[in-house]
């Protein structure tokens, strides 16, 4: 199976073009040229799971579009998304913020999803995609060093009572790397596919290892690779793998 991982920054794009005509305000008026890059590239790399980060599903920067439910049907799968904030956060007041989220998009053998939420952070989102044989996460982590830590936690018991082999994607916002979550990894029997400490973000020029996907004994990483695209600011991650019977 085939399992992609992408941080797409609302569809805004990358580059000098966010910022015109004032910085940052790419993430207000939106970029309408960049989804379709998105769906057409998605497609070519023909996955069977997709885990896409910073998803907007509807407000006035994407001109009402879900991007989620837009990628799913051009591919042909299911979707499942959800505004990454908790359900007491101010944030679904906001215009714009309200409509943020992550997605899993997938074919139709799966079960179906359980949406999690973490206790601390802003964004506490925690999709869990059940499959046939395994489990996969799908987390985008804190800013704030503690509050990932302490998310970190909450994860790991949600993986302790899964009882099949479990894979964790998303982007973890970890400025040090593989090293801040090794005793999470170690802790739950993860394994990195990223076995070289590839950079994924920012895209122009990688210099961080802010996303990951996880796997536990059972599952066995057959290719992994970070292809160079710069639709987004975060590069995205494939990785191919078979599920041990």
């Amino acid at each position: 199976m085939r399992l992609l991982l992408y941080n797409i920054r609302y569809g805004v794009g990358a580059g000098a073009s966010m910022h015109m005509p004032l910085p940052g305000a790419g993430y207000i008026l939106g970029n309408q040229n960049v989804l379709p890059d998105i769906c057409k590239f998605i497609k070519s790399t023909d996955p069977d799971i997709v885990g896409l980060i910073e998803v907007d599903s509807g407000s006035i920067r994407s001109r009402k579009v879900n991007q989620a439910e837009t990628i799913a049907a051009e591919l042909g799968m299911n979707s499942s998304y959800e505004t990454k904030y908790g359900a007491k956060s101010i944030n679904h007041l906001l215009p714009i913020i309200r409509k943020q989220g992550n997605a899993f998009l997938a074919a139709h053998r799966v079960h179906g999803e359980t949406f999690h939420y973490f206790d601390t952070g802003i964004k506490r989102l925690i999709i869990e995609l059940e499959m046939d044989n395994f489990a996969v996460f799908l987390v985008h982590l804190s800013l704030k060093y503690r509050h990932r830590h302490l998310q970190l936690r909450r994860l790991y018991d949600l993986i302790e009572k899964t009882k099949k082999p479990v894979i964790v994607a998303g982007d973890f916002n970890t400025f040090w790397g593989e090293n801040e979550i090794y005793l999470f990894m170690r802790a739950a029997g993860l394994k990195s596919a990223n076995t070289e400490s590839l950079p994924s973000y920012p895209s122009r020029s990688p210099r961080k290892e802010l996303d990951f996907i996880l796997y536990q004994d059972g599952i066995r990483v057959t290719h992994f690779e970070i292809p160079q695209v710069r639709h987004s600011d975060h590069l995205p991650l494939i990785c191919d793998f078979e599920v041990d019977q």
